[in-house]
């Protein structure tokens, strides 16, 4: 859907953005060129922008563990390291 009719710039292309690293108008407006024309479309792509980054905060983020299976992995809680904690670290690792 288009969010900035004067420069032709759709939601895609802003979530694009955002997931580049913008991370306020300004930056969407330099990568962009969106707002930039009439205005209209600026509270509009203010409030996309607080709803991307507010879904990114609330999404958990994958963690991998080297050695761990990733693929296929429905719930990553169900494995446990197991160990030794010495000044040197954790030894005697096991699944």
């Amino acid at each position: 859907m288009y969010v900035c009719i004067c420069n032709a710039i759709t939601s895609r292309q802003l979530d694009a953005a955002i997931e580049g690293g913008a991370a306020t108008l300004e930056q969407l407006q330099m990568d962009l060129g969106v707002a930039m024309g009439c205005g209209c479309c600026a509270e509009g792509v203010q409030q996309h922008l607080a709803d991307a980054l507010a879904a990114r905060q609330a999404a958990p983020v994958p963690v991998a563990v080297a050695g761990l299976p990733t693929a296929g992995v429905t719930d990553p809680g169900a494995f446990t390291l197991t160990g030794r904690q010495s000044a040197a670290g954790v030894d005697g690792c096991s699944l």
